[in-house]
């Protein structure tokens, strides 16, 4: 498995773990500062009726996406993957419980 992988699948189960238990989508939004010190979040969901809401986890869950995301977005600029971008700032990270997918959206500032 890829490091790339690896850092997916620990972002995954962490907002997982973090979230509803009746979850079948988790919506997690992320504004990552520069210089990885700090995050803003908005976590929402989709429960197994269709019914759309927003969470809570508690402070260590928010804690360690930042840190994984950190993570993600060294791997990103390491790895040449920005396109001569600056790193990116934000993401979107939709999983898809069911299904075992995640979907991870960057946001670059302009």
């Amino acid at each position: 498995m890829s490091e790339l992988n690896v850092l997916h699948k620990k972002i995954g189960q962490l907002l997982v773990n973090a979230g509803p238990a009746d979850a079948k989508t988790i919506i997690a939004r992320a504004k990552l500062a520069l210089d990885g010190e700090s995050c803003e979040y908005e976590y929402d969901y989709i429960d197994q009726h269709d019914n759309e809401d927003w969470f809570v986890p508690d402070k260590l869950a928010s804690y360690h996406l930042r840190l994984q995301l950190v993570n993600l977005r060294d791997y990103y600029m390491q790895n040449n993957m920005t396109n001569g971008k600056a790193p990116w700032t934000g993401c979107e990270i939709t999983i898809d419980i069911p299904a075992e997918k995640i979907s991870i959206s960057l946001k670059y500032d302009d």
